[in-house]
């Protein structure tokens, strides 16, 4: 699929860890191969987009450079995916709706909190928000509808679960999802050199922390000797 400026390479239609891989290591590739005229790319669940300067690079040389680093062996997942940890407070004024969603489920909250951060959650893709990244492998057994009626403002680094879909909100915005922690991380920071803490490819584990925990994690956050914690994706 292409455009004037934009080329589009579909990997599939279905949503599935195989797919997914293949375009986020096409991304890594092409990143890496210093070809002049790529301006954005953009991974979604089963394609990639990509943005280009017609005037520096024409859509068939694009395509031939494209069709290059297919015909390569690439890594089925990316060599740079990396585990991040996330600290999260649960319920109380934190997660205001976890005692309902878990009502709502007929399972405690504790229940909620342990089958929630207990998944390994591949990010598939960025978007909606700068910073928003769509997870994959929540447990079936706690998605949960979305409110009946959206809030006007969520804070930044709210948790919440929407449907079959949990993620993290990286400002403050509108959104229905049902709010069940915050961490205190900002996973969206413009006055770092890469802003966006994670990218689509890798993988993240919520981390059930106290309230204390949170509060001395914030402050390092803020006083800038917060360590963010990854380590290499695990392989499934």
């Amino acid at each position: 699929m292409t455009s004037d400026t934009a080329l589009s390479v579909v990997f599939g239609d279905k949503i599935s860890d195989e797919i997914n891989d293949r375009v986020n290591s096409l991304a890594d590739s092409l990143k890496k191969s210093g070809i002049k005229g790529i301006t954005e790319l953009c991974p979604s669940y089963c394609s990639l987009t990509i943005s280009y300067e017609p005037d520096i690079i024409s859509v068939n040389r694009l395509k031939r450079k494209i069709n290059g680093i297919l015909r390569k062996e690439m890594s089925v997942r990316s060599e740079d995916s990396v585990l991040w940890e996330i600290p999260v407070c649960y319920g109380g004024k934190y997660g205001e709706d976890l005692d309902d969603t878990a009502k709502l489920l007929g399972i405690t909250p504790q229940e909620l909190i342990k089958r929630h951060s207990q998944t390994v959650y591949k990010i598939y893709m960025l978007g909606f928000l700068p910073g928003f990244a769509y997870l994959g492998g929540m447990d079936s057994s706690i998605a949960a509808p979305r409110l009946s009626s959206p809030r006007k403002r969520i804070p930044a680094g709210s948790v919440g679960i929407g449907g079959q879909q949990t993620g993290i909100y990286p400002m403050s915005s509108p959104g229905g999802w049902r709010l069940i922690g915050t961490t205190p991380v900002d996973v969206y920071n413009l006055k770092r050199e890469e802003p966006i803490l994670y990218s689509a490819g890798d993988y993240l584990r919520f981390i059930p922390v106290s309230e204390e925990e949170f509060e001395s994690i914030k402050l390092q956050i803020e006083s800038g000797t917060y360590t963010y914690k990854s380590d290499e994706a695990v392989r499934k």
